[in-house]
């Protein structure tokens, strides 16, 4: 068995400078890791596993690798969407997370959810700056709008070739702290690519024809995270009698009342649509942050931050819930084509296109939204969430196999989900 002992080096001899590093192997640079920071040999031994993704393969993927983190990945069930059963793989360290999209789809899952999507389309910026004319130089930018499709497509044949490709553009002049900003938007059709490689690589083609049109220094030339021109639409159904009466669903209503009045509970609110959706984001290998700085620009489109879904009472009286918001999502590219199990997890979603991606992920949110809200509005949130994370505190005390069923019952049963009466509750068991 491996040695606890810390590997320690003198804290006055530590130095965070050392060449060559990102040349060294993984093991190299572990190695070194636990000489400075004193890692014990099973902490080695820990890091040193790399779980079911190849060293090499996560050597290229991101810069410095020593390890892996594992998440685990769970199946959410019960999910029908547009006509068709879909099981969801979600990546996420949260309990509850999983089990909440299960109960959601759950409910509703004979009429199931329905959802559509705006298109493929991507937002590349380039800023001008310097511009004694920023008027009249939109419209000269404007005028090339040919020049540019010329310019923009030459640099993805293969996007061509597959339907995509520059569809538009649009100047902006921004007045900013630092005067005038002409801001030229490509819009690109990605396809089933995410799309930052190809729409960073138009805008820095075009950007110094830009400069030259409209008179001004270029500085900025990247894609916009504020995809608002690739929604995704969710929504669904639950009928008042399936989900516990009159009273829950005014209370459901109630909720999203607050969240769309109140920044500060609807930031709680859309972080608990995040759950379900950066699970799907992180379990297919795209890019969890863009989606995240999206969602959240997104919800504050109107000048205040304010709720991604919106629910209503049809005039049968059900309760009727929506959701949009970007989702740029891809296929092709980056983790999501290297990655073993994100490609696992594509294959049982059935996704083929990001279009169907970004539907599935879509209706992901709106259910987790459903069961936070249905939770809040009846026995609140905690009952539930301790109850799956009891078993993670009795871990955490240190039980093992069948002590964690059992410490958890008793954390839950008296309500004190707490480490500290884990580890008496545990105590107890083992002396018998």
């Amino acid at each position: 068995m491996p040695s606890s002992t810390p590997r320690s080096t003198p804290r006055a001899n530590r130095s965070s400078r050392i060449a060559g590093f990102h040349k060294k192997s993984p093991r190299e640079r572990l190695d070194l890791v636990a000489a400075f920071a004193g890692l014990s040999d099973s902490e080695v031994a820990h890091l040193s596993d790399f779980g079911n993704l190849a060293p090499d393969l996560a050597d290229r993927l991101i810069e410095n690798v020593i390890g892996t983190m594992n998440v685990p990945v769970g199946i959410a069930t019960n999910m029908r969407i547009d006509g068709e059963d879909v099981l969801i793989p979600m990546a996420t360290e949260e309990s509850s997370v999983v089990a909440a999209v299960c109960n959601a789809a759950r409910q509703v899952y004979e009429d199931g959810f329905t959802t559509s999507v705006s298109g493929n389309l991507m937002i590349a910026q380039v800023q001008a700056v310097g511009v004694s004319d920023p008027h009249a130089a939109r419209l000269r930018i404007l005028a090339q709008r040919e020049a540019l499709r010329t310019l923009c497509d030459a640099c993805d044949p293969v996007l061509v070739s597959l339907g995509g490709g520059l569809r538009d553009v649009e100047v902006r002049v921004l007045d900013s702290l630092g005067g005038a900003m002409v801001v030229t938007h490509l819009i690109v059709d990605t396809r089933d690519a995410m799309g930052a490689n190809a729409v960073n690589t138009m805008a820095e083609a075009v950007a110094p024809h830009i400069a030259g049109w409209s008179g001004g220094r270029v500085y900025l030339r990247i894609l916009s995270n504020l995809a608002d021109r690739r929604l995704a639409r969710a929504q669904a159904v639950w009928r008042t009698d399936a989900i516990g009466g009159p009273e829950v669903r005014d209370g459901i209503v109630s909720a999203y009342h607050f969240a769309e009045a109140d920044p500060y509970r609807a930031a709680t609110h859309n972080k608990g649509i995040m759950n379900g959706i950066d699970a799907v984001v992180l379990a297919t290998g795209n890019d969890t942050r863009a989606i995240e700085a999206g969602a959240h620009a997104y919800a504050a489109r109107s000048g205040r931050y304010t709720s991604l879904t919106r629910y209503e009472v049809t005039a049968s009286g059900d309760l009727s819930a929506s959701i949009e918001l970007p989702l740029a999502v891809g296929l092709v590219g980056g983790a999501t084509k290297l990655h073993p199990t994100a490609q696992a997890c594509l294959k049982i979603l059935g996704a083929t296109t990001a279009e169907r991606l970004a539907r599935i992920i879509a209706a992901v949110g709106l259910a987790q939204n459903f069961s936070a809200l249905k939770a809040l509005a009846t026995t609140g949130i905690q009952k539930g969430h301790m109850a799956l994370h009891a078993q993670n505190i009795a871990m955490m005390a240190g039980a093992v196999g069948e002590e964690i069923e059992a410490v958890a019952r008793v954390l839950v049963e008296g309500h004190r989900v707490r480490l500290d009466v884990a580890q008496d509750v545990l105590a107890g068991i083992r002396r018998g």
